[in-house]
């Protein structure tokens, strides 16, 4: 079972081997690294520590807005426990640590980590203005006995994965490509809202998900989706939008949910949706006969997904 810190101060282990960043998606290059990492130090007889940050360092140096997280602290926590991590320190990013010098940051670390081995990319770069690069890290390495180890990137269609690419591929609404790059399903998680009904009036009841204002949202669209709800994968038919057919003036962007073979009350409760795939982009129809049309052309498309890959 991992240990999760929330903060470096007041740690205090030793004999570990570390690796260091927002690692915000845990997409399959930072699992790659990561694995490696707690199969070494494990084999060498020590710990595995990984240290993240929030908020995104980008929120703090460049004032950073709006929903694009990929991964929320507590996902972050879990993903990483599931791959045999043995500390999690979730770090709080603040002006006053990015002005620490590379140096002064290594003998924090040192103090608090113990740590033998720094694991990283070979982009990888830490303390004020990016000064401790990993030429600069093996220097100070020798003197206050430490190795760093440089992992290879992994690459996708001849790029580096990185979670910009995974944010931007969720905002066009290509999920299955994000799915490839994260190696599961992206997730949004949040509490069952009241709506204004509507869809029950027309015989399609829908979940209203309000998921805060960190987490990023897929693109506008119609999505076949695996609903989580009291331990059991549901499909689901998921439309993200603004309602255009019904809403013209001040739109905001919804999550409705309609849960295939639920039908129990859900307000109030915790789920998590899953995307698997983009059915369709947001489209505004002429009448609510043509809308309840194709949701229903949306629903069986769904089933059929969900029938065809054995994915539920």
């Amino acid at each position: 079972m991992v240990q999760h810190y929330t903060s470096l101060i007041g740690v205090s282990i030793q004999n570990t081997w570390l690796t260091i960043g927002s690692f915000d998606g845990l997409h399959i290059g930072h699992q790659h690294l990561i694995r490696e990492l707690n199969d070494g130090a494990h084999q060498a007889g020590a710990r595995s520590v990984v240290l993240s940050f929030h908020p995104h360092p980008t929120t703090v140096l460049r004032g950073r807005t709006g929903a694009f997280y990929l991964t929320t602290p507590s996902e972050k926590v879990e993903l990483l426990d599931n791959l045999g991590t043995d500390v999690v320190i979730t770090h709080p990013f603040t002006f006053e640590l990015s002005k620490s010098s590379a140096s002064e940051f290594v003998l924090l670390l040192l103090k608090h980590l113990g740590f033998r081995q720094l694991w990283a990319g070979s982009d990888f770069a830490l303390g004020k203005g990016r000064e401790g690069n990993i030429n600069y890290l093996r220097l100070l390495g020798e003197e206050l006995n430490y190795q760093v180890h440089v992992v290879d990137p992994i690459n996708s269609d001849g790029r580096t994965i990185s979670s910009s690419q995974i944010r931007n591929l969720l905002l066009e609404g290509f999920v299955e490509e994000a799915k490839k790059l994260l190696g599961r399903p992206y997730q949004v998680t949040g509490e069952v809202i009241h709506g204004d009904g509507r869809g029950k009036s027309i015989g399609i009841p829908t979940a209203n998900l309000e998921t805060g204002n960190e987490k990023l949202i897929p693109g506008a669209g119609v999505y076949a989706c695996q609903v989580q709800l009291m331990n059991k994968l549901w499909p689901a038919a998921v439309n993200i939008g603004t309602r255009p057919t019904f809403e013209t003036s001040h739109p905001r962007a919804h999550i409705e949910a309609h849960i295939l073979g639920y039908s129990d009350d859900l307000y109030s409760q915790q789920i998590s949706i899953q995307f698997v795939s983009r059915l369709r982009g947001e489209k505004r129809f002429q009448s609510v006969e043509e809308l309840i049309n194709q949701v229903h052309n949306d629903i069986n498309k769904t089933m059929k997904i969900f029938t065809n890959t054995n994915i539920v």
